[in-house]
């Protein structure tokens, strides 16, 4: 069962010009290292366009899946993972949150894909 490495990112300080920064040091120095951690199947990076309730700081979420909880542990540390989380710890200082996120077996079979009779009306 995959496990998910998520990465929340908030509004650093300094504005616009903090945040242009903070994402062309992202893009350019981050995101080229963390794709050579062993083990990592998929990367997925977002923009925050729109907050509907909670934190109103947040401005990127990252998602890296792993096959399995071994896959993620062995990532973490590997000699790749130490190397983007210097550079991590540069990059965005103070702004990220971290969490491993696996699935919830208990809810699981509810919040799986909806069938296509079952989805709303933008899903079909």
């Amino acid at each position: 069962m995959s496990v998910t490495l998520l990465a929340l990112y908030r509004r650093p300080e300094g504005g616009d010009e903090a945040l242009a920064t903070f994402r062309r040091r992202y893009r350019g120095e981050h995101l080229p290292l963390i794709r050579k951690v062993p083990g990592l199947r998929s990367l997925h990076v977002a923009s925050i366009e729109r907050r509907l309730t909670g934190d109103d700081d947040l401005v990127m979420i990252a998602r890296m899946i792993f096959d399995d909880r071994a896959s993620l542990d062995a990532g973490l540390a590997s000699d790749e993972m130490r190397v983007a989380g210097r550079n991590l710890r540069e990059v965005a200082p103070g702004i990220v949150s971290l969490f491993v996120a696996e699935p919830d077996a208990e809810m699981g079979a509810l919040a799986a894909d909806l069938p296509a009779e079952e989805a709303g009306p933008e899903r079909t």
